[in-house]
């Protein structure tokens, strides 16, 4: 069932364009002191990692100015007492317990689980620290949980179709290399390269040399390229791909390059040369000029 933003979830989450609205017409929220040792951590929050320098930075913001707003918790009734749920403001909480602070300004508000992961999920990925990988599962928590399509979440977080999809396609990569990039060891550039690699082997291979070599984006993109061409093609018989392997060493010998690569398609051949540097070329349009 596909879920679209209803006026529930409108009310629960401030626009942006309430900021031009005059103040005398903005609908004014009671905002209570509460206890923070009350609050308990949002389950649905999406982030895994928080930055500690920025944490730190917050924390003494809040010491010398004070929360500037206010955070957004649920009532929770156990026991005969009550406690709070955090909706949005994880960091604000975090940092405020690394400042010693015995209670916090808060907004409460009564939504639904549905709401809760919701808000949570839009808090964050509307942040432009976000990490990538945090972000890919957001997305796909949005669409399994929810049904939304991609042109919903992109409309969500202010993104185009293409980038959320591109995005999404983070969830496909094998365990090592998503939590490569959860840990910042690789880039979102590096990832995407690997995608290009449909064998989840070969990408772990991939994968492997680029942390071994420390390998730039555009190196991975090169190798994820030879890596597609040298694949066996399945449609050739054996005595063809005897005769293109004669003719590829023919070829080799003949301009005197030692990466080529022929193969015979449909009885039509096509040769794919390798150089590893443009002084490569330079010195092979020199030597074809000689002879």
């Amino acid at each position: 069932m596909k879920q679209t933003f209803g006026k529930g979830l409108e009310s629960l989450i401030p626009k942006k364009s309430a900021q031009n609205v005059p103040a005398s017409e903005i609908k004014k929220e009671p905002i209570f002191y509460l206890e923070i040792e009350k609050i308990k951590s949002n389950p649905y929050q999406p982030r895994k990692n928080f930055d500690q320098d920025g944490l730190k930075a917050l924390a003494d913001s809040i010491k010398e100015h004070g929360i500037l707003q206010p955070l957004l918790v649920s009532r929770i009734e156990k026991e005969g007492m009550t406690e709070y749920q955090l909706v949005a403001g994880e960091r604000r909480l975090l940092a405020s317990k690394m400042v010693g602070l015995m209670q916090v300004p808060a907004i409460v508000r009564d939504p639904t689980e549905q709401e809760k992961l919701e808000i949570s999920i839009i808090e964050n990925v509307q942040r432009l620290d976000l990490n990538p990988m945090e972000k890919a599962e957001a997305y796909k928590k949005l669409q399994q949980d929810f049904g939304f399509l991609q042109k919903d979440i992109a409309k969500m977080v202010g993104r185009s179709r293409e980038s959320v999809a591109n995005t999404l396609r983070l969830v496909d990569l094998p365990t090592e290399i998503k939590q490569a990039l959860q840990d910042e060891r690789i880039t979102e550039g590096h990832a995407r390269a690997m995608l290009a690699v449909s064998d989840p082997q070969k990408q772990k291979a991939l994968f492997v040399k680029t942390l071994r070599d420390g390998l730039n984006v555009r190196e991975v993109e090169s190798l994820t390229q030879k890596i597609n061409i040298w694949q066996p093609v399945k449609r050739q018989t054996p005595p063809a791909l005897k005769e293109a392997k004669e003719l590829e060493e023919q070829v080799r010998q003949a301009l005197g390059i030692r990466n080529v690569r022929l193969r015979i398609e449909a009885g039509k051949p096509t040769l794919t040369v390798f150089f590893n540097s443009k002084k490569e070329i330079e010195k092979f349009l020199k030597d074809l000029n000689k002879s």
